[in-house]
């Protein structure tokens, strides 16, 4: 493969892109306003982590309690491209506040909601924000920072998504223990009205006019396929064994549209005049192993975020809180890495080895999780989770950057929208597939242990399946003994399904190679600023290997 080839930034003459001043301390206040944005969308999609047994036992919903990460994650992938292409054509300043609004909207329906569905839409309305939220303030940053500088604003960026791991599941613990689990989204409501209005004053980027027509049939197509691929990947009909239930004509007609959706937006992205996701773009072998390996990422990281909490609080009878602390070492593996291989990054200009290195840790790090038991040290859950941790870090933002740099600054929010389109729906997918390759194998085994006790004996909680922490926790011995083990089993053997994908992710990031850092930011590329000052210019560009 080659690299791509420059996009066109035609349309000088419609565009009317008026300059601005960019200076030091601009851009320090343009990126704590993206990095409290970052934390805001980062920290949903756990802060529900640790309450979710709590929030489908009270609303009688056990066996789908995957759809209200598994929804939030679908609509934040489906919109990413969206905001990617927009920021492009029009600029990012006012997507970027379209997004902070429906995120607040979304997590007051939450707050509200009076059923699980109802609960579960407005999950989906929330993360139709939440994807703005992350795709823009990555492109942002690559507006007004450079290539080679950009290591160190990263860093942190990917720390923050750390930092958000464990307050959203400490927060989402004592919410849930304390005034109640709507507190998760009731939160984000008086945090998410502050930061409008922050960006509203201190987030001042130039807008354009664009005369090429906006994709809205990849659009469609998109939002089709992605929806497909996550029903089918969730399918009801899953037998306990794992197989599909082709007997049943929905799953086949579903299949079938799926690939019929995908084929035409190949064809569609191939025939208009300004595709949603430009497929020259996969000609650069740096971009294409880039949003591969995020892809890879997406399927292990979110899948095991997700669960692990249930099973310190289901298995282990940890509380919500505790739940959310004992998750503290795999934190601390990601902003350690995500922070020193950002600034070695801006020190060498090189970022190849950082993707091997973490996903040959992370590959590790997931098969130890196989030897989860229920009466292991918390010490060595700990460690577990340091090193899994410890390899996302070194993932997460450097393909950002690698892929930020192998395209024309015109396109930097296509490209940073696709990658993260990628690793969105590989969340979504890996949390589908554990979930109910988990969640079928804890039926049967309840249902095992259920089989041999007479009705009139169950809990109430066991006999109406609204099966909560605190009915495993207050289960008389040897049933409380049963249902533990029933839980362990069920998740342990769950984790080899990761296993075998993030080691593809480690032999894909083999043949990802070093291109030069760029030393110009991309509103300085594009000729929106004028030539900066020591922010997008403190260090040296390095030569590609």
């Amino acid at each position: 493969m080659t690299d791509a080839p420059s996009a066109a930034t035609a349309d000088s003459a419609a565009d009317e892109r008026p300059t601005v001043e960019i200076n030091r301390r601009l851009v320090y206040i343009i990126y704590a306003a993206l990095m409290a944005a970052m934390f805001l969308s980062s920290m949903d999609q756990s802060v529900v982590s640790t309450a979710l047994p709590t929030i489908v036992g009270d609303l009688g919903a056990v066996a789908h309690e995957g759809w209200i990460i598994t929804s939030y994650l679908l609509a934040i992938a489906i919109v990413m491209p969206i905001y990617g292409k927009i920021g492009d054509l029009y600029g990012r300043r006012w997507p970027f506040l379209f997004a902070i609004t429906i995120f607040v909207i979304g997590s007051l329906a939450s707050a509200l909601a009076g059923s699980f569905w109802i609960l579960v839409a407005a999950r989906t309305f929330q993360g139709l924000g939440a994807g703005g939220l992350v795709i823009l303030s990555q492109a942002i940053i690559a507006d007004i920072v450079s290539a080679r500088d950009r290591g160190k604003y990263m860093g942190p960026m990917g720390a923050i998504f750390g930092v958000a791991s464990v307050a959203g599941p400490l927060l989402g613990g004592y919410f849930t223990e304390g005034p109640g689990w709507r507190w998760c989204f009731w939160l984000n409501v008086p945090i998410g009205l502050t930061a409008l209005v922050v960006a509203f004053f201190a987030l001042k980027l130039p807008m354009q006019k664009s005369t090429r027509p906006f994709d809205w049939w990849g659009t469609i197509l998109l939002t089709l396929f992605t929806s497909g691929i996550v029903f089918l990947t969730s399918w009801t009909s899953v037998a306990p064994s794992g197989k599909y239930d082709w007997s049943n004509p929905w799953l086949g007609a579903l299949l079938v549209a799926t690939i019929v959706a995908f084929g035409l937006f190949i064809l569609v992205e191939t025939r208009v005049d300004e595709p949603l996701v430009p497929l020259r773009l996969f000609r650069s072998s740096v971009f294409t192993v880039s949003v591969l390996v995020a892809l890879i990422l997406g399927i292990t990281m979110f899948a095991a975020l997700s669960y692990l909490p249930t099973f310190l609080q289901m298995a282990r009878g940890a509380g919500p809180t505790d739940s959310g602390l004992l998750m503290l070492p795999m934190t601390a593996g990601v902003m350690l890495t995500a922070v020193v291989s950002g600034l070695l990054i801006t020190k060498t200009g090189k970022y190849r080895i950082y993707p091997i290195m973490g996903m040959a840790i992370t590959t590790a790090g997931i098969a130890w999780l196989t030897r989860l038991t229920g009466s292991m040290s918390m010490i060595l859950f700990g460690a577990m989770i340091f090193v899994l941790g410890f390899g996302m870090g070194l993932v997460i933002q450097t393909i950002v950057i690698a892929v930020q740099n192998a395209v024309d600054p015109s396109e930097v929010g296509t490209a940073t929208s696709t990658n993260n389109f990628l690793r969105e729906i590989g969340a979504a997918v890996g949390t589908s597939i554990f979930g109910t390759l988990f969640t079928s194998r804890l039926t049967t085994n309840l249902h095992d242990v259920m089989d041999k006790i007479p009705p009139e004996d169950l809990p109430k909680g066991l006999l109406d399946g609204d099966l909560t922490p605190t009915v495993v926790k207050n289960l008389p011995e040897p049933l409380h003994t049963q249902v533990v083990d029933a839980y362990v089993n069920a998740m342990a053997p769950t984790f080899w399904f990761l296993v075998p994908i993030a080691a593809i992710g480690f032999i894909l990031s083999l043949f990802l190679r070093n291109k030069a850092l760029s030393t110009q930011a991309g509103l300085v590329a594009k000729g929106q600023v004028d030539e900066p000052d020591a922010p997008f210019k403190d260090a040296a560009p390095a030569p590609a290997s």
